[in-house]
């Protein structure tokens, strides 16, 4: 009769830690590509904003243009009182107009530099849950290969590597450092 192997109770622990990782891993993998969909979004709105400011500012030149031509024809043509009539309440409305557009864009560009400010934080958020993802496969890589070949110290390591990787996610929520 052979004789029972002496069961190493620390693969048990590898088992278990490796499973906890694994779920580490998994939750930081989902809060890396939420994060990355975030900030993919927040980079088409904020593309949307510059393209309406430039529309904005498109309108603002005619009109800008049209204000211009108005008064260049009242200042020949002085002598002509219907014409006068004309011309000077309709610069005064494109002064109003040019005033609005010049609100307008103002607000857009406060707009669309609040979403460049947001997505800088997303992409922090997305870098630490990413770099959380790396460290811990490397942890189960680690962990796996030290069982495999019964080596302790390799799963130590990979539990070291565990631990920066959860330090990681954390980080991925709460943005420590």
């Amino acid at each position: 009769m052979s004789k029972p192997e002496k069961k190493e109770t620390w693969l048990q622990w590898v088992a278990l830690t490796t499973t906890i990782l694994a779920v580490a891993a998994a939750i930081s993998s989902l809060r890396a590509s939420s994060y990355s969909t975030k900030v993919q979004i927040h980079t088409t709105k904020e593309a949307n904003q510059w393209a309406y400011f430039q529309s904005k500012s498109i309108k603002e030149h005619n009109f800008t243009l049209a204000r211009d031509l108005l008064a260049a024809i009242g200042r020949l043509e002085k002598q002509n009182p219907a014409l006068q009539e004309f011309v000077q309440p309709k610069i005064t409305e494109f002064n109003g107009e040019l005033a609005r557009y010049d609100k307008e864009k103002k607000d857009i560009k406060e707009d669309a530099e609040r979403l460049v400010q947001e997505q800088e934080i997303l992409k922090n958020h997305n870098a630490a849950f990413a770099t959380a993802v790396m460290l811990l496969q490397i942890a189960i890589m680690l962990s796996a290969v030290g069982a495999l070949i019964k080596k302790q110290p390799l799963w130590y390591l990979g539990m070291l590597m565990g631990v920066a990787g959860i330090i990681y996610m954390l980080n991925g929520f709460y943005l420590w450092f």
